[in-house]
């Protein structure tokens, strides 16, 4: 049960005025004064969101996932992971038509294109990608830290001139927070990045705009918390949902397995305190990342979650449960364009509070996607 007071100041009777409930101070007028919910029908309505951090590999699984995204999402940050990367600016304009030509008719979406960072990447090539408006960002994946990121980076020495440049140029550096030593526990990864690579690295380079991607720990909640204005974080849907219990105990569960790993109840709490207190620097980044269910259901599983088809209603009701549905649009719509010195979407998106079963698979040409809360009700979907 949604409680009024939870929701003020935007729940609103039958024809009452949006205008009398402002949500954001003067100084920030330029964000939505949209979000509302009326008590007879709960519908929310927000600002069109964007997905600050999505996987949507290549081929015949690009054209199946790909409408789950640009169906709700103005813009999506398109992780350049493919079994070859996109390392080029041809290459990038290229993955950026296939994405575009798996559009469905009527969607309005653009793909916001990245640069994967390697020990010889050229800068003079980044640089050039940025000024035509090809790359968005650059992502640091630490080699082998996650899916197909043997071609990463095995210090960021070797990377320093790239960064440097990336300073110079106002160019965010989308950051795979884990080191990937043998002898550090998983579990431990991202803690450790923190202070023997994101904290040098952000010393050296005061200036440079990093998103601590996917965050999961308490540790990185408060250290993003406490950064500057040069530090952004997204946070997916499942570190906010779940914890290692819900995956390891009583069987495990493949399909909530993805990398970063969930971690302990106290740390998806930390995360979800970070969202529910309306911080600024924190916005949607789903890391939807599809893998066929044969690769996922066996004993060496890929690490992903599908979660573009229910994404968006999982953030809701997380909100909810936080009493923090004020914060939501902001969160989902205004952060990230803020961060990222990006206009917000001019379209709307209503989410209906009616209970929705999620497809059990979604077929693919020779297997299935298995997506994340596959058979499960949820609380909130977006309404078609």
């Amino acid at each position: 049960m949604i409680s009024e007071g939870a929701l003020a100041p935007f729940f609103l009777r039958a024809n009452e005025n949006v205008s009398a409930y402002p949500l954001f101070p003067a100084k920030r007028l330029f964000l939505s004064r949209s979000l509302l919910m009326t008590a007879p029908s709960q519908v929310l309505k927000i600002r069109r969101p964007d997905d600050w951090h999505v996987h949507l590999r290549d081929g015949d699984m690009l054209k199946t996932v790909v409408p789950y995204t640009s169906e709700i999402y103005g813009r999506a940050i398109v992780m350049p992971n493919l079994a070859s990367p996109i390392t080029t600016v041809d290459a990038a304009i290229a993955y950026r038509q296939r994405i575009l030509d798996a559009v469905p008719a009527g969607h309005d979406f653009t793909p916001l294109m990245t640069c994967y960072l390697t020990d010889s990447l050229d800068a003079d090539e980044l640089e050039r990608g940025f000024h035509e408006g090809v790359f968005t960002a650059a992502k640091l994946y630490p080699a082998n830290a996650t899916t197909n990121s043997s071609h990463g980076v095995t210090s960021v020495d070797a990377i320093m001139p790239v960064l440097e440049r990336m300073e110079k140029l106002g160019m965010p550096l989308l950051v795979h927070g884990e080191v990937t030593h043998a002898e550090v526990d998983i579990f431990d990864r991202e803690a450790r990045f923190i202070d023997t690579v994101m904290e040098p690295l952000r010393q050296r380079l005061t200036a440079l705009k990093v998103v601590f991607e996917h965050i999961t720990t308490k540790d990185a909640a408060q250290y993003v918390r406490d950064g500057n204005d040069y530090l952004a974080a997204t946070i997916t849907p499942q570190h906010l949902m779940f914890n290692r219990n819900d995956m390891l105990v009583g069987g495990i569960r493949p399909h909530l397995y993805c990398l970063p790993i969930l971690k302990r109840n106290i740390h998806q709490q930390a995360l979800r305190e970070l969202v529910a207190s309306g911080f600024t620097r924190a916005f949607l980044g789903t890391d939807s990342a599809p893998h066929s269910r044969h690769r996922k259901e066996t004993s060496c599983g890929c690490a992903g979650c599908f979660n573009a088809p229910s994404a968006l209603g999982s953030y809701a009701a997380v909100f909810e449960e936080m009493n923090a549905l004020a914060h939501f649009e902001a969160f989902c719509s205004l952060n990230g364009p803020q961060f990222y010195g990006l206009p917000v979407n001019a379209g709307w998106v209503e989410l209906v509070r009616d209970e929705q079963q999620v497809p059990e698979n979604i077929a693919l040409a020779d297997d299935s996607l298995v997506p994340f809360l596959a058979g499960e009700t949820v609380r909130w979907s977006v309404k078609k």
